[in-house]
């Protein structure tokens, strides 16, 4: 038994020895886990320091050379109002040809995309109604003659002391009368457009159209041979472009931003980097049921033919807007579903602030909360801080 004992004293010597070695691995290994943790936290405060919600830059930092600061600017330029136009004719230069009276077309003298002169001819069309006019005219006039010679020879026996005082008060009645007609068939024959009747053409039967005003045939719609019968049916369309229109839709709620006299800059697809001026000619007064929108129209003068009517354009306003903190796009940092920048409270100290931006402009964006002109922000190197 005692043989027994003295063999298993020295395998429990051995246990003991063997888990006092371990414990003291174990100790000795977790100072040197601290050691190494303790390296790692002094090699992070090199680039900065977190206390609270301030971040510190230490002197030596390497993030001072790669962070840059800046003076939050204030900014009151006009805000730019981006909308879509469209080029059109000027209604007011737009002159729509309808037969004076009902015929037929005998010539047609210009073609569709033409340009015409002032007083220029535009066809020759034949009409009963004209000759009728023609007529009616020519017997006014003689009417008109023989009525003032019978005049002349009452007041003749008048001064002679001869003839009866109602004959000459009849004279001068039919006088007045022939007056009063040929007045009307002039008037009517001029509504004719009678001025450009061919002299050749003693019986009237031809009645010649001429361009009231100088501009372009838009519109088409009679060919030589043609009946005219219907006195409201557009022969051809003449519109002068020598100023045209381009005509936005202003939304409702940009209505106030937007008024008569204002200064418009335009673009259109068909010339790339080239830029126009014009200005509001016409704000309606009513807004279109479909849309909700108002039409704004800008006069823009067209002397070299560029603006064709129903191109595309592009139409900026410039809306007045008040004075607000500006900072560069690359201060913005996000923060899960927030706006923040680097706000500098001390020197080389910062701190994390939400803010809410408005319109980016000239490079800039303008801050509606949470920054004040004069405020110091990081605009280069925020990421760095963004942990």
């Amino acid at each position: 038994m005692k043989n027994n004992l003295l063999q298993r004293q020295p395998l429990a010597v051995v246990a003991v020895a063997t888990l006092i070695a371990v414990a003291i691995a174990f100790v000795a290994f977790g100072h040197q886990g601290k050691a190494a943790a303790a390296e790692a936290g002094a090699s992070s405060s090199l680039n900065f320091i977190r206390q609270g919600a301030r971040i510190t830059i230490p002197e030596h930092s390497p993030l001072r050379s790669r962070v840059a600061v800046q003076t939050v600017a204030s900014l009151d330029a006009s805000h730019a109002l981006e909308l879509p136009a469209q080029v059109e004719a000027d209604p007011g230069r737009t002159i729509n040809i309808l037969p004076p009276v009902a015929g037929k077309v005998l010539e047609l003298k210009v073609g569709l995309g033409d340009h015409v002169r002032k007083g220029q001819l535009l066809l020759v069309m034949t009409s009963g109604d004209f000759a009728q006019a023609t007529s009616d005219l020519q017997k006014a006039r003689d009417t008109l003659q023989l009525t003032k010679r019978v005049l002349d020879r009452q007041r003749g026996v008048q001064q002679a002391g001869a003839g009866a005082a109602k004959d000459l008060e009849q004279s001068e009645s039919t006088y007045v009368q022939a007056q009063a007609e040929f007045a009307r068939a002039d008037t009517r024959l001029k509504s004719l457009n009678a001025s450009g009747v061919s002299a050749a053409d003693s019986g009237g039967q031809r009645l010649n159209l001429v361009a009231p005003n100088s501009g372009s045939i838009t519109a088409l719609s009679i060919g030589a041979g043609q009946s005219a019968n219907d006195p409201n049916a557009v022969l051809m369309t003449i519109a002068n472009l020598d100023n045209v229109w381009i005509t936005a839709s202003v939304p409702e709620n940009m209505l106030a931003s937007v008024k008569k006299g204002q200064a418009v800059n335009i673009s259109l697809p068909a010339y790339p980097g080239e830029k126009f001026r014009g200005n509001v000619a016409f704000v309606s007064d009513v807004l279109q049921p479909d849309t909700r929108r108002a039409l704004v129209r800008i006069s823009v003068p067209n002397g070299d033919g560029k603006f064709k009517p129903n191109m595309f354009a592009n139409a900026s306003f410039a809306v007045a807007q008040s004075a607000a903190p500006v900072v560069p796009p690359s201060a913005l940092l996000m923060n899960n579903e927030n706006t923040t920048v680097f706000v500098e409270v001390a020197p080389w100290t910062f701190e994390r602030r939400t803010i809410e931006t408005g319109n980016q402009e000239d490079g800039s964006v303008r801050i509606q909360k949470g920054l004040l002109v004069g405020d110091r922000v990081v605009i280069k190197g925020g990421v760095l801080l963004n942990d």
